[in-house]
């Protein structure tokens, strides 16, 4: 057991560098490093350094999953669903299998275990699929399989799904097959009614009713969020080959170690004999966390056909099928005392995630503000669509829409600045001093009264904050390799997913062994290497920097004694810097790192370290996820240009004020915040899946009517980070990419109604939506 394990006592640096640093004492296991420096004293750790993987992205010799071709590789094509309820009377696979050059044909909806008849429950699910000789050839032979569909009734919206005599989506226990979209109010022991299931109520406290009975300012309203579709550039792919020896598997995946585990478990193979191999992912924010029914569908089809099978997705199986943001309806009330306390928050949900359960709102109302008395009752609502799954701070982006302008919205009341009302009612140093810093950087003193522009053109300033927990996984683990020649190698399956995972472990190492990040080659995305973390969750960095630290400092150690050895000193006497070994008092003796490696009695030495637990302890763990004593939060704040002729919303500004422990690369986590608050504007004011309700289709299943954040829509990004350090683990840092997505739409619609004047409760806040809302203030038609 770890807490066996022989530990020392060792000094952190401790705070927020730009305010002045104390230290903390930890207790750490003693085969661990020493404390980092503040990175203002080190080399590589906290500096911009170049991407390991950018040569390769720009010239195009990166090998995303659909570059892989094998000998002999089939193609995959799947039949889905026309219709958003059915039953299956009939299904003839004969005559698409008949037809030469295919070679597996299978099908892929599970009936019921009583033999009932097969049940359809949304447009695009899947129901069989072939492998055949080409592209064209598989879509060819789809057309031939004869299907009979019993049409059933059906509903795909929130409102429809919710009446008393609406169709029910699941009869009966069925719901407990329903996938889990892995987000909030995803309890399994939740009551259902109709459609309707839950409440869950985690986090709730005290006595509601007291709460308001005390309160003597309340604010309500309702909020609705809508559906956002993953728009990942690769779509889901993958290349399954069934072999004698095992299984080997090329995937656009966020989790090689958890595919591995899945299709391990569902095909019954030891962990042994499955390898998944991840080189390179054009992107992922949730979906492409599971092995999902499509990578279960391509490995079945290559063991059918004895041959390595390619599945991927077309774009509108990836914006139908490949998982999305859940919806929601949030009823939001809150109390205060005139001095800004708060005495109750009630919020109450109703959210749908498809056919799969887990549409809540998180963990916001709850967490973040100071409240003695709340109240969280969630709903998730089945209808007749698409599995929604995990998607870049799921639950808490769509609560933080309704929580960040409920809160402006009482600060107005109260006649307080929002800055000044969440000094009183956060508890958090850290956002307040974010607050402090965005203020000042975005010049909040220039905020004028809501509605205040003169002119058709308005413009406004608002601001919002985020949670996230600091999520750990414990089964994380690096290989670091020492070559007798000087090679040095870090290995782990973790996969790069874009955030650049892949530069940070060879910083970590780099300045471990006092060399450059481009001495070290970095090999991951391959299960063959010890378990790497999920990119998703934010846990990526948190997980895999202090194990690879860790084992870099075990060869630096084995390298000394090697080195000592021959120079008949003791090893603690040696330090390494710019590439030399050398005495700490004689500095003038030294020895390059080719000369030292060579030093080594064999062709090469290796160390493997886990990731353990963090320094103080966690706040709770699950298996192998834990979440950090700390939390990831953020401020950020927005500028908007809002035409009231129009309807039109410019985002012209936006300062996003983030910390996730020690910073590894400052440029790299640059790009997250801005990828998160552009995905946060487009949330905000562009994108949703659009279900006609006759059909159950969905009428934008491509980029050109799905619209998306472009080059015009993207407004001055000023991201300013803090060195938050806590002494929490060897690297302590952590991640950001939920943070930097979570609070935008609420600042947006924070600085939209300051413009205005008018609060826009409904995302995506469209032009056409801006001009109802300014038509219903007149009172006529705008």
């Amino acid at each position: 057991m770890e807490d066996e394990l022989p530990r020392r006592r060792e000094k952190f640096p401790f705070g927020l560098a730009h305010l002045g640093l104390d230290e903390v004492e930890r207790e750490i296991p003693a085969d661990e490093p020493p404390p980092l420096a503040p990175n203002a004293e080190l080399t590589q750790i906290g500096k911009d350094i170049r991407r390991w993987d950018a040569r390769n992205k720009v010239t195009g010799a990166a090998l995303y999953t659909v570059d892989v071709h094998l000998p002999g590789m089939l193609h995959a094509a799947v039949l889905r669903s026309p219709l958003p309820h059915a039953r299956i009377r009939s299904l003839d696979l004969s005559p698409a299998a008949a037809l030469p050059g295919v070679h597996a044909v299978l099908t892929v909806v599970e009936p019921p275990a009583d033999g009932a008849s097969m049940v359809l429950r949304y447009v695009g699910q899947p129901v069989a699929a072939l492998a055949a000789d080409t592209p064209a050839l598989a879509e060819a032979a789809l057309r031939l399989i004869r299907v009979e569909y019993e049409p059933l009734p059906f509903v795909v919206d929130l409102d429809g799904a919710r009446r008393a005599d609406a169709p029910i989506v699941y009869p009966d226990s069925e719901w407990q097959k329903s996938p889990s979209a892995g987000l909030p109010a995803a309890a399994s022991d939740l009551p259902i009614t109709g459609n309707i299931r839950g409440p869950e109520s985690k986090g709730s406290r005290g006595d509601i009713g007291a709460g308001f009975a005390a309160a003597e300012i309340v604010v309500d309203g309702t909020y609705d969020t809508q559906v956002q579709t993953h728009c990942c550039l690769e779509p889901h792919a993958i290349v399954a080959a069934w072999h004698e020896d095992g299984l080997d598997v090329w995937m656009s995946t966020q989790f090689t170690a958890g595919v591995r585990a899945q299709l391990a478990r569902h095909f019954q193979l030891p962990l042994s004999r499955v390898r998944v191999r991840a080189e390179a992912v054009g992107g992922g924010f949730g979906s492409k966390s599971q092995i999902g029914v499509y990578g279960r569908t391509a490995v079945a089809l290559s063991r059918l056909a004895k041959a390595p099978v390619r599945l991927v997705h077309r774009r509108d199986e990836e914006q139908m099928d490949s998982g999305n943001r859940s919806s929601s309806e949030q009823h939001l009330r809150i109390g205060a005392r005139r001095d800004g306390t708060l005495t109750a928050i009630s919020l109450h949900s109703y959210g749908s995630a498809g056919i799969a359960f887990g549409a809540g709102v998180g963990n916001m109302v709850t967490a973040l503000y100071r409240c003695p008395h709340v109240e969280s009752r969630q709903y998730d609502v089945f209808t007749h669509a698409g599995p929604a799954c995990a998607m870049r701070g799921p639950g808490n982006t769509q609560g933080a829409f309704a929580l960040e302008q409920g809160i402006d919205e009482l600060a107005e009341k109260l006649a307080m600045d929002p800055l000044a009302l969440r000094d009183v009612i956060d508890p958090s140093p850290v956002r307040r001093e974010e607050r402090r810093m965005g203020a000042e950087s975005i010049g909040w003193t220039r905020c004028q009264p809501p509605g205040a522009d003169q002119g058709p053109v308005k413009r406004g300033m608002g601001m919002a904050q985020s949670l996230w927990s600091a999520n750990v996984q414990t089964n994380a683990a690096c290989e670091l390799r020492l070559w007798r020649d000087g090679r040095v190698e870090v290995l782990s399956s973790v996969q790069d997913i874009g955030t650049g995972v892949g530069t940070v472990l060879a910083q970590v190492v780099a300045e471990e062994l006092g060399l450059q990040p481009e001495d070290i080659q970095v090999r991951i995305g391959d299960t063959e290497f010890p378990s790497g973390p999920p990119s998703y969750g934010s846990r990526t960095t948190a997980s895999i920097t202090p194990p690879a630290r860790t084992a870099a400092w075990q060869i630096k150690e084995a390298l000394f004694r090697s080195v000592a050895s021959a120079w008949q000193v003791d090893p603690q006497r040696l330090t390494v810097q710019d590439g030399w070994i050398h005495l700490r008092d004689a500095p003038q003796q030294r020895i390059s790192w080719q000369e030292a490696t060579a030093t080594l009695r064999t062709d090469r030495i290796s160390a493997v370290a886990g990731r353990s637990d963090d320094y103080a302890g966690f706040r709770s763990r699950s298996g192998d996820a834990a979440m950090a004593l700390n939390d990831l939060g953020g401020v950020q704040f927005a500028e908007v240009a809002v035409d009231t002729e129009t309807g039109v919303i410019r985002v012209e500004r936006v300062v996003a004020v983030q910390d996730c422990g020690r910073p590894i690369n400052p440029l790299q986590i640059e790009s997250q915040v801005q990828g998160g608050v552009l995905m946060g504007v487009s949330y905000a004011l562009l994108e949703e899946r659009i279900l006609d309700i006759h059909t159950g289709w969905m009428l934008n299943p491509n980029l050109v009517d799905y619209k998306l954040t472009g080059a015009w829509d993207t407004p001055q990004i000023e991201v300013i980070l803090l060195e938050n350090y806590q002494g929490f683990s060897a690297t302590d840092a952590y991640g950001i990419a939920e943070p930097a997505n979570i609070a935008t739409a609420a600042a947006i619609a924070n600085a939209v109604y300051n413009a205005i004047g008018v609060r826009m409760r409904s995302l995506p806040m469209t032009p056409a939506k801006v001009l109802h809302a300014l038509g219903a203030v007149s009172g006529g038609p705008h």
